[in-house]
Formats: structure tokens, sequence, C-alpha cells
């Protein structure tokens, strides 16, 4: 027969599981559990041993002072106390007597100790058992590690077998250690041993100290850099000893010695950063295990990360603690230097926003620079815009001006709109060119899908699949090449940007239309007004309109507003039936107020408003309109920079060809009834067809040769070819980049001014070159006459 079997029950395997689960849950609990009752034991031992150092100190027993006697003395004590009469006491009355005698009493107690004077047993215990526990210093002894080798079974059972080996100790090691020891010894005495010194020297010896202290300082910081960035997997602790000098103690560098450390280590993380951002690790990935490189990657990148972190917050709390005026208890850095810290702090701060988007913390650095954007001081708010307006045009993909956006939306509306215009000027710099519109949307067809398994099967025979399969790996292939999910992802961010932007303008036009904030609103809308959905046409054109009809604009944001509906009606709002002559009637008016003595910019957005409004929508222009456009600019042209007369004729120019019947003006004759009235603002019943442009004849005697050159070519009807046509660089540039071409902003005058005709004065040479024969012997003879005649001015006196 087989052995019995048992009558007991093999659990399953999953109740196996479920146990090792249960199990592995215990053991962990356990560990915890564990680890807290040594943590606690180890803070209770930590007390007691402050507690015993304590007592130590103020009770710790003094050695009585023993004097030696002289003989005589001696003598006399012998004599002393044989004559005194010992039948009085018994022997053992003697003897407690003699004890207490030699014992401590309140004439010879030590007064400068403060313990008390009667001391009970066990207080004299703990004060013995308290100094026992005082850690002494030992001496050093040579760090030995233990190597397990493989164990040896015999009879009794597994002996484990190890050996020691001494550690070796490298050079810097023990300077750290050594450094260390310095650090830890309080700082109090040696500004108590170095502050009588120090006071005592003179100024000159004062600077001179200082000078030596801080070349030290600066060969530290110097050494440490340059030993970080020659290997950085080993050598990332001197990041944090780095990072220890941003707390320098010495009151006579620290200032100049925090900067430093502030800019060494930026420049310490900008080459030390990888191109990628690092992730934290996964428990399953700590868990897992990996090859020794991998691991060492792996402690760099967290080391890295952490250190980072670090140097960043004390950026932050430098800026923090001196927006705040806080006042620190030590008085190594005046109140005063918080100022200069922050600065530098800003300005690293700065350059890491710029050269580092791609790392980690990026946004956290964002949320710290918008809200100095408003910062009253200029030197730093201009730093923070100059960064951003830079990380703006950089920004290929768009995710940090999409972050950078949300934040400056959150801000200004938690300010209640009270910010500097200068934050919202930022953001005409953003590179927003393709934008996700509706219409775009709806249009758009959906995107061919791969056939699945089953459907191949079914529809497809085994040849067929078979090219099938080959042909959707290369078409995955030719999309990866293409960057087609890059480009819209980036459509994607753009999109949502611009959505944020607008809702900012509308919120401002909304509820803060006289605002300090409205011209640069005005700037913006102008400038991505292209890029705004139909939705929004009818109400934020009710808006301009109201504006302007106002009365309160200046003409700057007059122009601004009219340059944004035109910029809207000849994009996607030319299918809207709006009649804009209300906008027409406002800029024929704001012509005549623009002159030399206004800044010279408007011209700029006179000229693109002119495209916008004559040359792009001809068709809807009538031609009264046209002519009494021509008139006034002609007009304008006459009082105007020599750069804004160019701009302004060759917008004329563009004005003529798209309305080949304004040659009228160019006649004497009078077309129709009526007169020209130059101060009406309609342009539509000025009756500008009875007028003349006797200004062109005017400006052909203009200073500026290129006005010159403007006006006779105008004049004879601005002609394509012929002796009186253009320049081909002249013809093929635009009125906005002849205005920038021509434009005297760098105090350079374009074309440059021929140097003056170099004019000699005549010189007379006495001689036979300038007289003739007889002339020259007739003056030769009255010299020699007159120096051979004596004259005798006595005989004339008397």
């Amino acid at each position: 027969m087989g052995p019995l079997r048992s009558k007991k029950r093999r659990p399953t395997f999953r109740r196996l599981l479920k146990t090792s689960d249960m199990k592995l849950e215990n053991k962990v609990k356990n560990r915890q559990l564990k680890q807290q009752n040594v943590a606690k034991k180890q803070r209770k031992e930590q007390k007691r041993m402050r507690q015993a150092m304590k007592g130590a100190a103020l009770q710790m027993p003094r050695p009585l002072e023993t004097y030696r006697k002289r003989p005589e003395e001696e003598e006399e004590e012998e004599e002393f106390l044989e004559s005194l009469p010992t039948d009085m006491m018994d022997e053992e009355d003697l003897q407690q007597m003699t004890a207490m005698a030699r014992k401590a009493s309140f004439i010879t107690r030590d007064l400068s100790s403060c313990g008390p004077v009667h001391s009970s047993k066990k207080r004299s215990a703990d004060v013995v058992r308290s100094y026992e526990k005082i850690p002494r210093k030992m001496a050093k002894m040579e760090e030995k590690e233990l190597i397990q080798l493989l164990p040896i079974k015999d009879k009794s059972g597994v002996i484990p077998r190890c050996i020691e080996r001494a550690v070796k100790r490298y050079p810097n090691e023990v300077e750290e250690e050594e450094e260390e020891e310095l650090a830890e010894t309080p700082e109090q005495e040696d500004n108590e041993g170095a502050s009588p010194s120090f006071m005592e020297l003179t100024p000159e010896q004062r600077e001179q100290f200082r000078v030596q202290a801080l070349n030290i300082k600066k060969q530290r910081i110097a050494s440490l850099a340059s030993t970080i960035i020659s290997d950085p997997l080993n050598n990332m602790k001197r990041v944090k000893e780095l990072r220890g000098m941003m707390m320098e103690a010495d009151p006579s560098v620290a200032v100049s010695v925090r900067k430093m450390v502030m800019v060494s280590l930026m420049e310490v993380f900008k080459d030390i950063a990888p191109t990628y951002r690092i992730r934290p690790l996964t428990p399953a990935e700590k868990n897992t295990k990996v090859k020794k490189e991998t691991q060492q990657l792996r402690e760099f990148e967290e080391s890295l990360v952490s250190q980072y972190k670090f140097y960043l917050e004390d950026l932050e709390q430098t800026i923090k603690d001196w927006k705040q005026k806080k006042r620190k208890r030590s008085q190594v850095v005046s109140f005063q230097s918080y100022r200069s810290l922050a600065e530098v702090s800003v300005r690293c701060l700065c350059e890491l926003l710029l050269t580092m988007p791609h790392f980690n913390f990026h946004n956290n650095i964002i949320v710290t620079l918008v809200p100095l954007m408003n910062d009253p001081l200029k030197t730093v708010s201009d730093m923070c815009c100059d960064a951003f307006r830079k990380l703006f045009q950089e920004d290929r993909v768009g995710g940090a001006s999409l972050a950078t956006v949300r934040v400056i939306s959150g801000l200004i509306k938690s300010l209640n709109y009270s910010v500097r215009p200068e934050m919202l000027r930022t953001l005409l710099s953003l590179r927003i060119k393709e934008v996700e519109m509706k219409k775009d949307l709806e249009a758009t067809a959906t995107k061919k899908k791969f056939m699945t398994n089953k459907e191949k099967k079914k529809n497809l025979s085994r040849m067929q699949r078979k090219w099938k399969k080959a042909e959707e790996k290369l078409e995955k292939e030719l999309l990866e090449a293409e960057a087609s999910e890059s480009k819209e992802r980036k459509t994607k961010l753009h999109t949502e940007t611009l959505n944020i932007i607008f809702l900012i303008y509308f919120r401002i036009l909304k509820k803060a239309q006289k605002s300090v904030l409205l011209p640069v609103v005005l700037e913006g809308l102008a400038n991505f007004a292209h890029l705004i959905n139909l939705e929004f046409f009818d109400d934020l054109l009710n808006v301009l309109q109201n504006l302007i009809q106002s009365g309160n604009l200046t003409n700057r944001e007059s122009l601004h507003c009219i340059q944004t509906v035109f910029t809207i009606l000849s994009g996607q709002g030319d299918a809207l039936n709006i009649d804009p002559m209300n906008f027409y009637s406002q800029l024929y008016r704001i012509l005549m107020r623009l002159h030399a003595g206004a800044p010279n910019d408007d011209i700029i957005i006179v000229l693109r408003c002119l495209d916008a409004m004559l040359t792009r929508r001809r068709k809807q222009v009538t031609l009264q309109r046209a002519m009494a456009f021509l008139k006034r600019l002609s007009t304008l042209s006459m009082h105007v920079m020599p750069n804004a007369s160019v701009g302004i004729l060759a917008a004329n120019r563009a004005t003529m060809h798209s309305f080949s019947k304004c040659d009228f003006l160019l006649d004497n004759e009078i077309q129709g009834s009526g007169f020209y009235l130059p101060e009406l603002d309609e342009p539509e019943h000025c009756n500008a067809q009875n007028t003349a442009l006797w200004e062109l004849h005017t400006l052909q005697r203009h200073f500026h040769p290129v006005v010159r050159r403007f006006a006779s070519h105008l004049s004879h009807g601005a002609p394509s070819d012929g002796s009186s046509a253009l320049s081909v660089e002249l013809c093929r540039r635009s009125p906005l980049e002849l205005f920038e071409d021509y434009s005297v902003k760098d105090m350079t005058f374009n074309p440059p001014v021929a140097p003056p005709a170099s004019k000699k004065k005549d010189q007379f040479v006495v001689g036979a070159a300038l007289l003739d024969d007889k002339l020259q012997k007739q003056v030769d003879s009255i010299l020699n006459a007159a120096e051979d005649t004596q004259l005798d001015f006595t005989a004339a006196q008397h």
C-alpha cells in the first residue's frame, strides 16, 4: 500500500496568494512600528542628553581650595589641640568634629557656583550620572568596513564569516570633515575674539582685510564651480557646499559673496542641466534592479533636481525678504543691501527662464517673475518684461507662452486691472499666426482611420492584408517625418493662448474703459484682430464705435480702433454686410491733427489703415471718398517729418493706381458744381473734385531728395515707365518700408548729406604774377626811392 494521504486540505493558490499579501502587509506594518519606536527612543535619549549637559554645566562639583600650611602654623595648631580640654567630649565626638572640618562649609564654598548649598544624595547621583553622559572627544580611530564572506557549514550548523578592511580616506574627505568641525564651533566665540581686533583697525586696514577675505572667497567659489562642471556625476555634493556660501556670515564681504554665489550657481546649473525634464521615479521603478551606471545616473538626476529646487527657493526667499521689508535677527546683511541682492536674484531667475525652458520648475519661475512685472521699481519691472518678451519671441511650440499668459490673466483679475501697461504690452511679442477657427474645424474632414484586424480578415485576402500592412506602416513613418502631431499641438496651444488674451482684452473693454490699460488693449486688438472669431464681431464693432464717438480717446487710441475694425473687415469679416462710413469719417477728421510736433509713430498706424481702407477695399469705396483722402493726405505731407512725407506720398501713389480717375486733381478745370470745403470732415460731401493738388508743386522744392522725387512723379500722374517713373527700389517698397528706411530715429539722414564743397580762399602773391611789366617797374622804382631817402621828423616839428 502506498503512503497514507494527509487528511489536511491543501490550500489553493488563491488562498496562498491572499495569505502572502497579508504577511507582506504585516511585515511592512511591523517594520514601520519598529522604525517609529527607534526614532522615539532616539528622541528621548537626545532629550536626556541635553538635560544632562545642562545640569552638568550648572552643578559641576568644583574642587576645594587647599593651601599648604607653614611649619610654624602646624606646630601652633598641634599645641592648640593639645591644650583643648579633652575630658569635656568623647573620642567619637572629636572624630566627628574633625570630619566635619574637613568638609566644605559656607566659608570655603565657591560663591560663583549656582547650585544649592544643601543637596540630597539623589541630586548628587544625578549629577554624576549626567556627567558621565557628556559626549567626550575620543581619539580618532581608523574606520573599518565589514565584508561578508561565504559561510561555512559543519556539524553544529552554518558559521557566517566576515573580514574587516580599513576604509581609505581621500584628502578631499578629510578636508571636508575638518571644515565641518570648524563650522560646528560656536560663532559667538569667534566674533567675541575677532571683533575687538577688527574694531581697532584703521579704515585702510579694514579695507585691506576685506579685499583679502574677498579674494579668498572668490578663489573658493571658482574652485568649487570648476570642480562641479568638470565631473558633475561625482561632485554634486559640492553644489550643496557652494549653495551654503549664500549664507555668508562675515558682514564685511557677505553681500558680495552672496551675489557671486548666486551668479556662479546659475552658470553651473546652465552647464550641467540636461536638455530634458527629469521626472520622479515610480515606486515600481525604484524597486527594480538596474545597472550600476543607470543607478548612478538616477542618483545624479535626483540630487540635481533637489539642489536646483533649493537654489530657486533661496532666490525666491531673498526677493520675499526685500518685498516684505523683513529685518533679520542677525544683522550680517544690512536692510539697505536687500535691494541689490533682490535685483541679482531677479536677474538670475530671468536668465534661467530664458535658457532652461525645458527643465524642471520652469512654471515656478514664471509664477515668481510675473508679479514683479508690476513692481514699482522700474529696473526690476523692465528686467522681467524684457525677459518675458524674449521668451515669447523664442518660444517655438507655445507651452511656456500659455503658462505665462494664464498667470498674467489671473494677476490682472486679482489686482482689479490696476497694473502697469508694460505688462500687457509684452503680449504683443507673442508669435501667434495660426489658430483653430470654427469654420476651419467644420470644414476639416475626418482623419483617415486604419482598418482593424477583423475588418482586414473579413474584406481582404491574404496578399491584400500583407500589402495593407506595409502601406499603413509607410504612412505612419511619413506622418512622423512630417511632424504633423507637433504642428497640431502647436496650433492647439496657440488657440488656447489667444482665447485667454481676448478674455483679458474684453474684460478691460467692458469693466475698465477709463483705465490706463485701454491704449494697450486697443493696440493688442489691432495686432490680433485677424484671428478673432466671427461671433465676437458685432459686439466688438459696437464697443469700438462707442469709444470713438465718446471723444475721450487720444489720436493714437482712435487710430488703433479704426485699424482693428478694418483688419476685421478685410479678413473673415468680408462676408458681413456692414457699412463702416463712420470710421472713414473719423480717420478723415484725425488726419489734420497730425503734424511734425505730434508723435511721428502715429503715421505708421495711418499707413496701415489707408492700406486696409482704400487699397484692399477699393471696390467698396467711392471715387469722391478716394479723391477727398488724396487731397487731405497731400496737405498732411507738407507739415510732417520727411520719412512720414515719403510714406504718405507712396500711399497716394497706390491710391492713384487703384482709382485711375483721380488724375482729375492734376487739372485746373472744375468737375461738377460747388466749391471745395477743406474744413468739412465728411469726405463724401467736401467737393474734392473741384480742387487741385497744388501741394505737389510745393513739395518739388522740399529739402529731402526722395520727397522731391515722389512729388515730381505724382505731378505727372504716377506713370509706370518713362522719364518721370520711379526707380525700381522705390517702386517695390511699401509705404511702411519707406517710412522705416528714411526714418531719422537714429539721428542719421538717408540719403546721407553730401559734404559742402571746399572753398579755398584766394591767395594774393606779390610779384610779376599779378602785375604787368610796366607797372612792376614803376612799383620797384618807388620802393627803391623810398628806401634811399632819409626822413627828418624834427624839422617838421619846428
